[in-house]
C-alpha cells in the first residue's frame, strides 16, 4: 500500500488545506500534474486552475490563480496568490 502525501494548500489570507492525502493533481504552466507520496522533487508556476486532492473515496476541489508548487522529500505545498475551495454539488 502507498504511503500518504503531506499536503498544503496556502493563500495570502490563510491555509486553505494541509493533511494526509492519497494524490493531489495541479494546473501547471507547463500542463496539469499529479503529485503522489514519493514523488521526485521539482518546482512549477501555476496557471489558473483546479487543483483536486484525492484522498480514499474523498474529492475535494480547490481554485487557485497563480502562484508556484514545490515537491520536496517532505510533500507538496501550493503557494497559490488566491485559492478558494469549490463546494461539492
Amino acid at each position: 500500500m502507498a504511503g500518504k502525501l503531506s499536503f498544503s494548500l496556502v493563500s495570502p489570507e490563510r491555509e486553505v488545506f494541509s493533511g494526509l492525502v492519497d494524490q493531489v493533481d495541479a494546473p501547471g504552466v507547463e500542463g496539469d500534474f499529479g503529485v503522489l507520496a514519493d514523488h521526485a522533487p521539482f518546482m512549477t508556476a501555476l496557471r489558473e486552475g483546479p487543483v483536486v486532492v484525492f484522498d480514499g473515496s474523498s474529492r475535494r476541489t480547490f481554485t487557485v490563480r497563480g502562484g508556484f508548487a514545490d515537491v520536496t522529500p517532505a510533500g507538496l505545498s501550493i503557494l497559490a496568490e488566491e485559492a478558494t475551495e469549490i463546494a461539492a454539488a
